[in-house]
């Protein structure tokens, strides 16, 4: 995706050889438009498929998630970090470790909002390890909930968590997969140039 290429290459900040930094479009700041775009091309790329739910995780997955689901007409579900007084019980639940922060959190989802007549499709920001992913699935699976694919706006094509999603037989589409950040400099895979 040529739009979120370009918008890397101008405001991602690659602070070491695994960590990008996108906090002013992405992660901390949203740019609208090009969440617009983002939710425009997992919309074609998964057209093939009938997507009654879409399943993110809290809180940089939600944007391109909501777009999305503008786009197709199906409702969002995020799966929560925090424990909430109004998110305590009847739920699916996950433990997830997150690259970026070093930590380890239990994720969950309410019951009233995955079920086995569902098609998920999953849509998170990055894909490093695929530790989110694997919990997602995980709470798709509790739920037995059928999943459609999984959507990717950045992908660390260097780490393994797209590739061992893959060879388990998941689809996985990624807007932008980042081959390199040696150097201090972003290096795109030759099949996401696109």
């Amino acid at each position: 995706m040529k739009l979120l290429h370009d918008k890397i290459m101008q405001e991602g900040k690659v602070l070491s050889s695994s960590v990008l930094k996108v906090d002013s479009f992405l992660n901390h700041q949203i740019d609208p438009m090009l969440m617009k775009e983002i939710g425009h091309e997992f919309a074609n790329r998964f057209s093939d498929q009938v997507i009654t739910k879409i399943l993110t995780i809290e809180s940089s997955g939600i944007a391109p998630s909501v777009m999305l689901g503008l786009e197709i007409g199906a409702p969002v579900v995020f799966a929560r970090k925090r424990k909430s007084l109004t998110l305590s019980d009847n739920l699916y639940s996950s433990k997830v470790h997150s690259f970026t922060k070093n930590e380890t959190n239990d994720i969950s989802v309410s019951r009233n909002f995955l079920n086995e007549d569902d098609n998920i499709l999953i849509i998170d920001d990055f894909l490093a390890n695929g530790e989110a992913v694997k919990g997602l699935l995980d709470i798709a699976a509790q739920a037995g909930a059928n999943v459609v694919g999984v959507g990717i706006v950045i992908e660390k094509g260097f780490q393994d968590g797209g590739k061992l999603l893959r060879e388990q037989g998941v689809r996985v589409e990624s807007l932008a997969i980042v081959d390199s950040l040696e150097d201090g400099k972003v290096t795109f895979a030759a099949e996401a140039r696109a």
